[in-house]
């Protein structure tokens, strides 16, 4: 498969688990930016790569972390939309859902973002995660009960209203 198809192919998928994973669309379209830059520049390796979309989604990942990294001592600026949620409607995920998958642990997020929004299967998204099989298994549990409680909860507030 060339660069391009795959690029085609997968961009919004893997732009749909980053915006999971982190609960930003902005900060997830400059990862998956800069993940499939790196995928193209690594193109011969990463085409090899037994699933490619979960490579980029790593690297997306794993580049948030180093950014935080560099820029934890950094002062924010208070009263220019930093702590705005995600916009609504982008990608395609609710923003019911993306709410509830911010208040999520890390790691139950990044379960989440292969096993559902990529469709990985526990074996490709634990050692994606470099984790053990059961521990996808067990986060993946605790994530869905987490989310249909606080699914179920706004839903009835909802109704209350």
């Amino acid at each position: 498969m060339e660069f391009e198809d795959f690029y085609e192919s997968a961009r919004d998928a893997c732009l749909r688990a980053v915006v999971a994973a982190t609960g930003d669309r902005h900060l997830a379209d400059d990862l998956v930016a800069e993940a499939f830059t790196r995928a193209w520049l690594s193109w011969r390796t990463v085409g090899r790569h037994p699933a490619p979309r979960a490579w980029v989604v790593r690297v997306a990942l794993n580049t948030r972390v180093s950014w935080w990294r560099r820029r934890r001592h950094e002062v924010a600026l208070t009263g220019h939309g930093a702590d705005q949620p995600a916009e609504p409607g982008e990608p395609d995920v609710d923003p019911a859902l993306l709410a509830a998958l911010r208040r999520l642990p890390k790691r139950q997020r990044e379960v989440v973002a292969l096993r559902v929004f990529l469709d990985l299967d526990t074996e490709a998204t634990a050692k994606t995660l470099g984790i053990a099989p059961g521990t996808v298994t067990a986060h993946l549990s605790r994530a869905v009960a987490a989310l249909r409680g606080d699914l179920a909860t706004v839903t009835s507030q909802e109704e209350n209203r």
